[in-house]
């Protein structure tokens, strides 16, 4: 009974000129901001104390009794808030109602291994590093996919995330969207296709991703590697070597290398790698499941960022002499 009389003193003070001045102040603060986390369920007399113990100078029964006075109390979301000094009472309740919540961001790029996108988690600014020194199959096991290697299996985009989210959450919601992007481009794989499963576009998809950045070469050297691959030719790509080397490659791709075998040397072994190389993204994906319908066997670089393709040894040989040698 006493708290209900306390109560209607608050709202009879909110209720008065003097209510309005105050909602419209900005409420004094220590910091230029203020970390507030108000968890599911969080009932809004407990939201008003929360906002006072984060550190903003305010009494709480009074906040409470303008949640109240309001009629938004209820409307309040959970989630984790970044405060920052200026907030009025009237700005504070409209924040957390919209449930504007500190968001940052990571951008994981395209071409990217695993172990760039753990690193660029490891930095991303206020990112709860959950899977720092754990091995790769005990992540995938975390994310409910043992014994899948992880090479390839999140997808590169800009990911928000709120402060203090885990690491972990963020790797789910990637392997998430790039499982939805293998199903929607196999779905729209070509019916001459050589691959036999989604697993396999992923592999060629990794591949394309680190030959070109240019999507509209993509779907040629798709075409490049479809056709041999249709006839048992080996795919003799740089990049599957390179990855196969790891910390032993120097940035220099020498004749040895390509002699050295591992089980990405597709100069040594036919058909795809036993796994992705890189994490790709939508253009070479739809690239490795839909080609250019051509004949083609060859491609070089043309130093322009674009690509030479050619049908036959002899052509591809005088495109490496122009490109390559500078010889017409």
């Amino acid at each position: 009974m006493r708290r209900l009389f306390t109560l209607l003193i608050v709202v009879a003070a909110l209720a008065s000129g003097g209510a309005l001045w105050w909602l419209n102040q900005s409420l004094p603060m220590g910091t230029e901001t203020v970390d507030l986390a108000v968890e599911p369920g969080t009932l809004p007399r407990a939201v008003a104390q929360a906002v006072a113990d984060a550190g903003i100078e305010v009494n709480p029964l009074l906040l409470y009794g303008w949640f109240r006075f309001s009629g938004e109390a209820r409307q309040i979301k959970a989630g984790s808030y970044e405060i920052e000094r200026g907030v009025t009472p009237r700005s504070l309740l409209r924040k957390l109602v919209r449930g504007d919540e500190a968001l940052r961001a990571v951008t994981l790029v395209e071409g990217w291994t695993f172990a760039q996108f753990r690193s660029a988690l490891l930095k991303a600014e206020h990112l709860t590093p959950t899977t720092r020194g754990l091995a790769p199959d005990l992540i995938m096991k975390s994310l409910e996919r043992p014994g899948l290697h992880p090479e390839g299996r999140f997808f590169p985009d800009t990911y928000t995330y709120t402060k203090g989210s885990s690491d972990l959450a963020l790797l789910k919601r990637a392997l998430r969207a790039m499982d939805k992007r293998l199903e929607s481009a196999w779905a729209q794989r070509a019916p001459d296709t050589p691959l036999k499963t989604p697993d396999e576009a992923l592999t060629l998809a990794s591949i394309i991703e680190k030959e070109t950045g240019r999507a509209s070469d993509q779907a040629m050297i798709a075409a490049v590697f479809s056709n041999r691959l249709r006839i048992g030719m080996m795919l003799q790509t740089d990049p599957t070597v390179i990855y196969g080397l790891g910390e032993k490659f120097d940035g220099n791709l020498r004749r040895t290398d390509l002699q050295t075998d591992t089980p990405w040397n597709t100069y040594t072994r036919t058909g795809l790698p036993p796994t992705p190389i890189a994490m790709p993204g939508k253009s070479a994906l739809l690239a490795a499941v839909r080609p250019t319908p051509s004949k083609a066997l060859y491609f070089v670089a043309r130093g322009d960022g674009t690509s030479e393709f050619s049908a036959d040894l002899a052509a591809h040989n005088r495109a490496v002499n122009k490109f390559q040698r500078g010889q017409q």
